[in-house]
Protein backbone atom coordinates (compact mmCIF):
# COMPACT_ATOMS: atom_id res chain seq x y z
CA UNK A 1 0.00 0.00 0.00
CA UNK A 2 3.05 2.28 0.68
CA UNK A 3 4.61 1.85 -3.00
CA UNK A 4 1.14 3.34 -4.70
CA UNK A 5 0.76 6.30 -2.33
CA UNK A 6 4.09 7.25 -2.62
CA UNK A 7 3.90 6.64 -6.13
CA UNK A 8 1.02 9.06 -5.93
CA UNK A 9 2.63 11.71 -3.72
CA UNK A 10 5.77 12.18 -6.16
CA UNK A 11 3.17 12.77 -9.29
CA UNK A 12 1.37 15.26 -7.06
CA UNK A 13 4.76 16.85 -6.18
CA UNK A 14 6.21 16.72 -9.78
CA UNK A 15 2.76 18.38 -11.34
CA UNK A 16 2.56 20.94 -8.72
CA UNK A 17 6.35 21.89 -9.21
CA UNK A 18 5.61 22.22 -13.07
CA UNK A 19 2.63 24.28 -12.72
CA UNK A 20 4.31 26.79 -9.93
CA UNK A 21 7.57 27.04 -12.30
CA UNK A 22 4.92 27.80 -15.54
CA UNK A 23 3.03 30.23 -13.05
CA UNK A 24 6.53 31.77 -11.95
CA UNK A 25 7.96 32.48 -15.54
CA UNK A 26 4.28 34.03 -16.67
CA UNK A 27 4.39 36.55 -13.92
CA UNK A 28 7.92 37.15 -14.02
CA UNK A 29 7.45 38.57 -17.63
CA UNK A 30 8.16 42.85 -17.97
CA UNK A 31 4.84 44.18 -18.57
CA UNK A 32 7.12 46.74 -20.46
CA UNK A 33 8.63 44.16 -22.52
CA UNK A 34 5.67 42.36 -23.44
CA UNK A 35 3.79 45.19 -24.62
CA UNK A 36 6.85 46.19 -26.78
CA UNK A 37 7.01 42.98 -28.51
CA UNK A 38 3.54 42.92 -29.42
CA UNK A 39 3.76 46.24 -30.95
CA UNK A 40 6.84 46.15 -32.49
CA UNK A 41 8.07 42.28 -32.86
CA UNK A 42 11.65 41.43 -32.40
CA UNK A 43 12.57 44.51 -29.99
CA UNK A 44 13.54 43.53 -26.37
CA UNK A 45 13.96 45.98 -23.31
CA UNK A 46 17.07 44.09 -21.59
CA UNK A 47 16.35 43.71 -17.99
CA UNK A 48 18.83 42.17 -14.81
CA UNK A 49 19.30 39.30 -12.62
CA UNK A 50 20.68 35.75 -13.54
CA UNK A 51 17.38 34.33 -12.75
CA UNK A 52 15.76 36.13 -15.18
CA UNK A 53 18.68 35.59 -17.92
CA UNK A 54 18.10 31.73 -16.86
CA UNK A 55 14.22 32.11 -17.87
CA UNK A 56 15.04 33.63 -21.28
CA UNK A 57 17.46 31.22 -22.01
CA UNK A 58 15.19 28.11 -21.54
CA UNK A 59 12.13 30.07 -23.48
CA UNK A 60 14.75 30.45 -26.40
CA UNK A 61 16.32 27.66 -26.74
CA UNK A 62 12.68 26.14 -26.52
CA UNK A 63 11.62 28.67 -28.62
CA UNK A 64 14.43 27.79 -31.60
CA UNK A 65 13.96 24.00 -31.16
CA UNK A 66 10.02 24.31 -32.34
CA UNK A 67 10.96 26.80 -35.65
CA UNK A 68 13.40 24.15 -36.56
CA UNK A 69 10.62 21.79 -36.35
CA UNK A 70 8.50 24.28 -38.25
CA UNK A 71 5.78 24.41 -35.36
CA UNK A 72 7.04 27.48 -33.56
CA UNK A 73 5.50 29.97 -35.72
CA UNK A 74 2.29 28.11 -36.47
CA UNK A 75 1.85 27.60 -32.31
CA UNK A 76 2.69 31.51 -31.63
CA UNK A 77 -0.04 32.42 -34.43
CA UNK A 78 -2.65 30.10 -32.99
CA UNK A 79 -1.99 31.07 -29.26
CA UNK A 80 -2.20 35.29 -30.30
CA UNK A 81 -5.46 34.40 -32.51
CA UNK A 82 -6.86 32.28 -29.87
CA UNK A 83 -5.67 35.43 -27.40
CA UNK A 84 -4.26 32.67 -24.88
CA UNK A 85 -1.25 34.49 -22.79
CA UNK A 86 1.10 32.00 -23.83
CA UNK A 87 4.47 31.50 -25.75
CA UNK A 88 4.62 28.83 -27.85
CA UNK A 89 7.67 27.33 -25.97
CA UNK A 90 5.28 27.68 -22.52
CA UNK A 91 2.55 25.83 -24.54
CA UNK A 92 4.63 23.13 -25.73
CA UNK A 93 5.99 22.16 -22.33
CA UNK A 94 2.23 22.17 -20.84
CA UNK A 95 1.58 19.65 -23.41
CA UNK A 96 4.47 17.46 -22.43
CA UNK A 97 3.91 18.17 -19.05
CA UNK A 98 0.38 16.55 -19.65
CA UNK A 99 1.29 13.58 -21.80
CA UNK A 100 4.06 12.57 -19.35
CA UNK A 101 1.44 12.74 -16.47
CA UNK A 102 -0.92 10.89 -18.43
CA UNK A 103 1.68 8.32 -19.54
CA UNK A 104 3.29 7.85 -15.72
CA UNK A 105 -0.89 7.65 -14.65
CA UNK A 106 -1.93 4.75 -17.65
CA UNK A 107 1.47 3.17 -16.98
CA UNK A 108 0.69 2.72 -13.18
CA UNK A 109 -2.83 1.80 -13.57
CA UNK A 110 -2.15 -0.87 -16.18
CA UNK A 111 0.91 -0.69 -18.17
CA UNK A 112 2.88 0.99 -21.16
CA UNK A 113 0.29 0.49 -23.64
CA UNK A 114 -2.29 2.49 -21.97
CA UNK A 115 0.30 4.62 -20.71
CA UNK A 116 1.00 5.78 -24.20
CA UNK A 117 -2.54 6.11 -24.89
CA UNK A 118 -3.89 7.90 -22.07
CA UNK A 119 -0.33 10.17 -23.10
CA UNK A 120 -2.04 11.24 -26.23
CA UNK A 121 -5.14 11.60 -24.84
CA UNK A 122 -4.50 14.43 -22.28
CA UNK A 123 -1.31 15.73 -24.51
CA UNK A 124 -3.96 16.55 -27.15
CA UNK A 125 -6.22 18.29 -25.17
CA UNK A 126 -4.32 21.39 -24.43
CA UNK A 127 -4.59 21.39 -28.37
CA UNK A 128 -8.00 21.15 -28.38
CA UNK A 129 -8.56 23.64 -25.88
CA UNK A 130 -6.59 26.26 -28.04
CA UNK A 131 -8.61 24.92 -31.12
CA UNK A 132 -11.72 26.00 -29.33
CA UNK A 133 -10.86 29.01 -27.82
CA UNK A 134 -9.37 30.10 -31.35
CA UNK A 135 -12.85 29.36 -33.65
CA UNK A 136 -15.00 30.91 -30.52
CA UNK A 137 -13.08 33.99 -30.27
CA UNK A 138 -13.16 34.01 -34.48
CA UNK A 139 -16.66 33.40 -34.37
CA UNK A 140 -17.34 36.56 -31.70
CA UNK A 141 -15.12 38.77 -33.85
CA UNK A 142 -16.66 37.93 -37.19
CA UNK A 143 -20.58 38.22 -35.47
CA UNK A 144 -19.91 41.55 -34.47
CA UNK A 145 -17.55 42.95 -37.86
CA UNK A 146 -20.84 43.84 -39.20
CA UNK A 147 -21.87 46.31 -36.43
CA UNK A 148 -18.08 47.78 -36.41
CA UNK A 149 -17.96 48.39 -40.15
CA UNK A 150 -21.90 50.10 -39.56
CA UNK A 151 -20.19 52.64 -37.13
CA UNK A 152 -16.67 53.18 -38.88
CA UNK A 153 -18.86 54.50 -41.81
CA UNK A 154 -21.08 56.11 -39.55
CA UNK A 155 -17.97 58.00 -38.54
CA UNK A 156 -16.65 58.16 -41.27
CA UNK A 157 -19.57 60.30 -42.88
CA UNK A 158 -19.80 62.23 -39.81
CA UNK A 159 -15.97 63.85 -40.32
CA UNK A 160 -13.91 61.11 -38.47
CA UNK A 161 -10.43 60.65 -39.59
CA UNK A 162 -9.45 57.01 -39.34
CA UNK A 163 -7.95 57.07 -36.33
CA UNK A 164 -10.37 58.49 -34.23
CA UNK A 165 -13.15 56.16 -36.10
CA UNK A 166 -10.97 53.51 -34.79
CA UNK A 167 -11.14 54.90 -31.62
CA UNK A 168 -14.64 55.41 -31.09
CA UNK A 169 -14.77 51.59 -32.22
CA UNK A 170 -12.78 50.88 -28.67
CA UNK A 171 -14.99 52.84 -26.80
CA UNK A 172 -18.40 51.41 -28.25
CA UNK A 173 -17.91 47.88 -28.43
CA UNK A 174 -17.15 44.55 -26.20
CA UNK A 175 -14.53 42.62 -26.40
CA UNK A 176 -13.00 40.98 -28.45
CA UNK A 177 -13.12 43.95 -31.28
CA UNK A 178 -12.50 46.53 -28.39
CA UNK A 179 -9.00 44.60 -27.49
CA UNK A 180 -7.95 44.31 -31.43
CA UNK A 181 -8.60 47.58 -32.08
CA UNK A 182 -7.13 49.18 -29.14
CA UNK A 183 -4.01 46.98 -30.30
CA UNK A 184 -4.74 48.90 -33.77
CA UNK A 185 -4.69 51.82 -32.32
CA UNK A 186 -2.00 51.66 -29.25
CA UNK A 187 0.62 50.43 -32.49
CA UNK A 188 -0.23 53.23 -34.12
CA UNK A 189 0.46 55.45 -31.37
CA UNK A 190 4.21 53.65 -31.41
CA UNK A 191 4.80 54.67 -34.98
CA UNK A 192 3.51 52.41 -37.22
CA UNK A 193 0.80 53.19 -39.90
CA UNK A 194 -2.25 52.84 -40.13
CA UNK A 195 -2.26 49.96 -42.81
CA UNK A 196 0.57 48.07 -41.07
CA UNK A 197 -1.61 48.24 -37.82
CA UNK A 198 -4.65 46.33 -39.81
CA UNK A 199 -2.56 44.37 -41.37
CA UNK A 200 -1.11 42.86 -38.09
CA UNK A 201 -4.91 42.87 -36.87
CA UNK A 202 -5.46 40.39 -39.71
CA UNK A 203 -2.75 37.91 -38.40
CA UNK A 204 -4.12 38.07 -35.22
CA UNK A 205 -7.67 37.47 -35.74
CA UNK A 206 -7.97 35.03 -38.59
CA UNK A 207 -11.02 35.21 -40.52
CA UNK A 208 -11.67 36.25 -44.07
CA UNK A 209 -13.86 38.78 -43.40
CA UNK A 210 -11.09 40.97 -41.35
CA UNK A 211 -8.82 40.30 -44.07
CA UNK A 212 -11.72 41.66 -46.56
CA UNK A 213 -11.85 44.66 -44.67
CA UNK A 214 -8.39 45.58 -43.94
CA UNK A 215 -7.68 44.72 -47.85
CA UNK A 216 -10.62 47.74 -48.59
CA UNK A 217 -8.63 50.10 -46.11
CA UNK A 218 -5.42 49.82 -47.62
CA UNK A 219 -6.09 49.90 -51.19
CA UNK A 220 -8.53 53.20 -50.29
CA UNK A 221 -5.73 54.33 -48.60
CA UNK A 222 -2.96 53.66 -51.71
CA UNK A 223 -5.77 54.88 -54.56
CA UNK A 224 -8.27 57.18 -52.93
CA UNK A 225 -12.13 57.21 -52.82
CA UNK A 226 -15.02 56.98 -50.83
CA UNK A 227 -13.57 54.68 -48.22
CA UNK A 228 -17.41 54.80 -46.34
CA UNK A 229 -19.32 54.06 -49.44
CA UNK A 230 -16.88 51.20 -49.76
CA UNK A 231 -17.31 50.08 -46.32
CA UNK A 232 -20.71 49.94 -46.80
CA UNK A 233 -20.81 47.54 -49.51
CA UNK A 234 -18.40 45.21 -47.48
CA UNK A 235 -20.69 45.62 -44.68
CA UNK A 236 -23.26 43.98 -46.58
CA UNK A 237 -21.47 41.33 -48.10
CA UNK A 238 -20.02 40.13 -44.81
CA UNK A 239 -23.43 40.40 -43.08
CA UNK A 240 -24.58 37.93 -45.87
CA UNK A 241 -21.77 35.75 -45.95
CA UNK A 242 -22.54 35.25 -42.24
CA UNK A 243 -26.38 34.50 -42.52
CA UNK A 244 -25.17 31.88 -44.91
CA UNK A 245 -22.74 30.12 -42.44
CA UNK A 246 -25.36 29.82 -39.98
CA UNK A 247 -28.08 28.58 -42.30
CA UNK A 248 -25.17 26.05 -43.27
CA UNK A 249 -24.88 25.32 -39.57
CA UNK A 250 -28.75 24.98 -38.76
CA UNK A 251 -28.74 22.01 -41.62
CA UNK A 252 -25.66 20.27 -40.74
CA UNK A 253 -26.57 20.23 -37.30
CA UNK A 254 -27.95 16.37 -37.34
CA UNK A 255 -24.93 15.19 -38.86
CA UNK A 256 -22.48 17.53 -36.46
CA UNK A 257 -24.40 15.76 -33.55
CA UNK A 258 -24.36 12.13 -35.16
CA UNK A 259 -20.55 12.13 -35.57
CA UNK A 260 -20.22 13.25 -31.68
CA UNK A 261 -22.12 10.51 -30.91
CA UNK A 262 -20.44 8.06 -33.35
CA UNK A 263 -16.98 9.54 -31.91
CA UNK A 264 -18.10 9.05 -28.19
CA UNK A 265 -20.41 6.18 -28.37
CA UNK A 266 -17.53 3.34 -28.51
CA UNK A 267 -15.52 5.38 -26.04
CA UNK A 268 -17.95 5.28 -23.83
CA UNK A 269 -19.07 2.26 -23.89
CA UNK A 270 -16.07 0.29 -23.50
CA UNK A 271 -15.41 2.53 -20.16
CA UNK A 272 -18.81 1.46 -18.63
CA UNK A 273 -17.77 -2.39 -19.89
CA UNK A 274 -14.68 -2.03 -18.09
CA UNK A 275 -16.32 -0.55 -14.82
CA UNK A 276 -18.52 -3.28 -15.04
CA UNK A 277 -16.19 -6.45 -15.72
CA UNK A 278 -12.23 -5.21 -15.68
CA UNK A 279 -11.31 -8.37 -17.19
CA UNK A 280 -13.19 -8.11 -20.17
CA UNK A 281 -10.21 -6.06 -21.97
CA UNK A 282 -7.54 -8.26 -20.43
CA UNK A 283 -7.02 -10.86 -23.69
CA UNK A 284 -6.62 -7.43 -26.07
CA UNK A 285 -3.45 -6.69 -23.66
CA UNK A 286 -1.62 -9.70 -23.85
CA UNK A 287 1.08 -10.66 -25.94
CA UNK A 288 0.65 -10.97 -29.11
CA UNK A 289 -1.80 -9.81 -32.42
CA UNK A 290 -4.65 -8.96 -29.74
CA UNK A 291 -2.75 -6.10 -28.87
CA UNK A 292 -3.18 -4.56 -32.75
CA UNK A 293 -6.74 -4.93 -31.97
CA UNK A 294 -7.61 -1.65 -29.73
CA UNK A 295 -5.04 -0.03 -31.95
CA UNK A 296 -6.84 -0.29 -35.01
CA UNK A 297 -10.02 0.46 -33.35
CA UNK A 298 -9.10 3.40 -32.12
CA UNK A 299 -7.16 4.58 -35.35
CA UNK A 300 -10.15 3.50 -37.55
CA UNK A 301 -12.03 5.32 -35.30
CA UNK A 302 -10.48 8.74 -35.30
CA UNK A 303 -10.25 8.77 -39.25
CA UNK A 304 -13.90 8.33 -39.74
CA UNK A 305 -14.67 11.02 -37.15
CA UNK A 306 -11.78 13.18 -39.09
CA UNK A 307 -13.73 12.01 -42.61
CA UNK A 308 -17.20 13.37 -41.54
CA UNK A 309 -15.73 17.12 -40.23
CA UNK A 310 -14.29 17.07 -43.23
CA UNK A 311 -17.66 16.23 -45.63
CA UNK A 312 -19.67 19.13 -43.37
CA UNK A 313 -16.76 21.50 -43.82
CA UNK A 314 -18.56 23.38 -46.26
CA UNK A 315 -16.54 27.25 -47.03
CA UNK A 316 -19.11 29.90 -48.21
Amino acid sequence: MTGPLLFCALVGLGTLIAFVGLWRTIKSLDPVEARTKEYAPGSEIPSGGEARLAQRTIRSRLNRLLSGLSLGRRLATALVQADVPLTAAEFAVVILGASALGFLLGTWRVGAILGLALAAVMGGLPVVYLRMMRSRRQRAFSAQLPDVLTMLVGALRAGYGVNQALQTLVDQFRPPASKEFARVVRAVGLGLTVQQALTDMVARVGTDETELMVTAINVQYETGGNLAETLSIISETIRDRIRIEREITVLTAQQRLSGYILGVLPLALAFIIFLINPGFFRPFLEPGWPRMLPVAAVVMQVAGFLIMRRILDIEV
